[in-house]
């Protein structure tokens, strides 16, 4: 896992000190190894910062030159089939000189060409490729979007980067804020791809190659960063698509019977395991003691000649500790547990490095015990595995198991009798609402048995009056509302799920939920969220879910694989049963989070109040402080639980402060 940098421009002879500024920003992600190459004559620098995980000696540095001399490369990821590749290559007969997969890529790249090559790599990666005979440089980035790639324009001149730190080092980036991206980021919690915090710096969508040819340098006005812009012709192509995977799924679905299907997904992901768990240095696994964690590392156990190190974070608040029922599975699968129960100072104590660490505002507050069980793993290993991405193939949010049920039984019912129920639902405060089911859980079903039942009836108030599903879901993925409404000036918001088209040839709500969420939510929320958090302490985190034939698998299977009697990850569990006894598993879904309600109201509210400041709030010119102050003021009060818009909004602000320090 690294960090990469660089630049293309007009010819210049100032490119390396410029690219290495860039790459020494990206310092944390590869701590053992730096370089930079360039061709002033061609206007292009790539920069590289190597954590070592593969070849470990010079072999490995990067940038590199293939061996024919055409193309250089600039390489943050893993390709896990690089062993096969190698194979492949060396009876057509190319040589080797070290045992990385960056020399396999490179050779590939000279054997196939890059847009063949880049079909047969099966891993995460984001790269840079500079082919010097052509003068295009190529920007690619995997399937699902696991690894991270900006680009964007400082006058005539292309930077791309990891992270947006390596833009900030360039004396030519100014760095304007993007309006339309801040009323996204207070939506989503997250600036969804193509979009960036900034304006004329984009993400590039997953799945895609953007090819720059040298005569396209300094015409970035006639470029789309949308890969389904229909107005465009510069603009990234697709190679792969969760869309191309839904209809893939839909033309050829899984005939076998239930047991097949266990049995080959039981294949499938022992095989992703297997191939997710080579490297030349230390490595573990995340265990929260869930679905998708436990499977991950008993899918290792039963690999390793060895206990697997495994790595838990817990915290003292009930409602949020996973850590015993994580020690509970790592004790029945034999692993080498490490866990570590967190203080509310520790966990606050990370709050301040956010903006820094993450460099765009994000508002996931999970990043706190991401960025904890990080640092606790990286103590022992330079790889951790984790069990992201399962919820979203196989149906593990709480929104897929009730929102399509729910509307069947309310849609029906007038919007003034719905409106009612709601006001009747948010009368009581979340607080009192957790007290009644303490108080009855041993009466109700276990169903009703949830962590923060409180919250979970009032985000169901809200959606009592909704109009339809799409708005449904819509609410459900929202922070705030309406964030047009809420910015100085107005600025409009772009529609992230219009462009899904693959919705279309769903009929299935619950379906297009899934889909959604996998090419929105997932990449640039959850897998954001593990690259800064992992990163940040130079530790690599491999997801083994988002293997695509794991990916294309899952498509296969007919829903009702997926969710069944009132339960997500129905098949899933099935795999999970063959190693892990289900009564260690069978409990209500809890996330991970941490109890930033009750810390906005306690510790955080002093800092809080400094962000959310009504004079510095005008002062600032980005937001009306009306409707801040007024869910500040409720929820200082206990009536309503606002965490998650005013975590948006301090997110921001806190941001914005490290803007202007830095």
């Amino acid at each position: 896992m690294c960090g990469i940098a660089g630049i293309f421009g007009p010819p210049s002879g100032d490119l390396e000190p410029a690219a290495r500024r860039m790459t020494a920003a990206l310092h944390h992600r590869g701590p053992d190894d730096s370089g930079v190459w360039s061709d002033g004559k061609a206007g292009v620098a790539l920069g590289h910062a190597r954590l070592s995980i593969l070849d470990l000696t010079a072999e490995g540095h990067q940038p590199m030159r293939s061996a024919g001399g055409r193309f250089v490369i600039t390489y943050n990821g893993e390709i896990y089939n690089f062993a096969e590749l190698r194979d492949e290559l060396s009876r057509l007969g190319h040589a080797f000189r070290g045992h990385s997969d960056t020399e396999v890529m490179l050779a590939s790249f000279e054997q196939w060409g890059a847009q063949k090559a880049v079909q047969r790599f099966r891993g995460m990666f984001a790269f840079a490729l500079w082919d010097r005979e052509e003068q295009v440089l190529h920007l690619v980035r995997d399937r699902i979007g696991i690894k991270p790639l900006y680009f964007g324009w400082a006058d005539d001149v292309l930077l791309f980067g990891s992270e947006l730190k390596a833009f900030r080092a360039h004396a030519g980036f100014k760095g304007a804020l993007d309006l339309s991206a801040l009323a996204l980021f207070l939506r989503y919690g997250y600036v969804p791809a193509p979009y960036s915090i900034f304006q004329s710096v984009y993400k590039l969508s997953p799945g895609c190659i953007l090819a720059i040819p040298k005569t396209l340098v300094g015409k970035a006005r006639t470029f789309s960063p949308d890969p389904d812009d229909p107005e465009s012709q510069w603009k990234p192509a697709r190679y792969w698509s969760v869309g191309s995977a839904v209809e893939q799924g839909l033309r050829e679905p899984f005939s076998g019977s239930e047991e097949e299907a266990v049995e080959q997904l039981d294949e499938l992901l022992r095989n992703a395991v297997r191939m997710h768990m080579v490297s030349d240095v230390p490595l573990g696994a995340f265990l929260s003691g869930g679905v998708d964690s436990s499977t991950i590392v008993a899918l290792m156990q039963a690999q390793s000649s060895r206990p697997v190190k495994t790595f838990s974070i817990g915290f003292h608040e009930t409602d949020y500790d996973e850590a015993k029922y994580a020690g509970k599975v790592a004790h029945h699968l034999g692993t080498d547990h490490t866990e570590l129960y967190v203080t509310p100072a520790e966990g606050q104590a990370v709050i301040p490095r956010l903006p820094s660490l993450y460099d765009e505002p994000f508002a996931d507050s999970s990043q706190i015990p991401t960025l904890l069980v990080s640092a606790l793993a990286r103590r022992q290993v330079t790889v951790s595995l984790s069990g992201d991405g399962g919820d979203e193939l196989f149906g593990g949010y709480n929104r897929y198991l009730w929102c399509a049920r729910v509307w069947d039984r309310i849609g029906g019912a007038p919007v003034w009798l719905r409106g009612l129920a709601a006001r009747g639902l948010t009368s009581v405060s979340p607080q009192r609402w957790d007290a009644v089911f303490r108080a009855l859980g041993p009466l109700l079903p276990r169903s009703f048995n949830q962590p923060t039942p409180g919250f979970k009836l009032h985000k169901l108030a809200d959606a009592l009056c909704i109009r339809d599903l799409p708005a449904l879901y819509l609410s459900l993925v929202s922070y705030w509302k309406d964030p047009p409404a809420l910015l100085r000036p107005a600025v409009s918001e772009p529609d992230i799920f219009a462009p899904r088209r693959f919705r279309s040839r769903l009929t299935d709500f619950t379906q297009q939920m899934m889909g959604l969420d996998l090419m929105t939510y997932l990449p640039d929320d959850i897998l954001v969220k593990v690259d800064r958090a992992s990163m940040t302490h130079s530790l690599e985190a491999r997801v083994p879910f988002l293997d695509h034939r794991v990916v294309e698998y899952a498509w296969r299977l007919p829903l009702s694989m997926k969710i069944r009697e009132g339960q997500g990850k129905w098949v899933l569990r099935r795999v999970l049963d063959r190693y892990v006894p289900r009564p260690l598993i069978e409990r209500p879904k809890m996330g991970f989070c941490v109890p930033i309600d009750s810390w906005l109201r306690g510790p955080l509210r002093d800092w809080s109040e400094s962000l959310l400041d009504e004079r510095r709030l005008r002062t600032d010119g980005f937001f009306h402080p009306g409707p801040i102050r007024e869910k500040w003021a409720e929820h200082l009060s206990g009536r309503r639980d606002w965490q998650y818009p005013l975590w948006a909004v301090l997110m921001f602000q806190a941001w914005l402060d490290e803007q202007w320090k830095g």
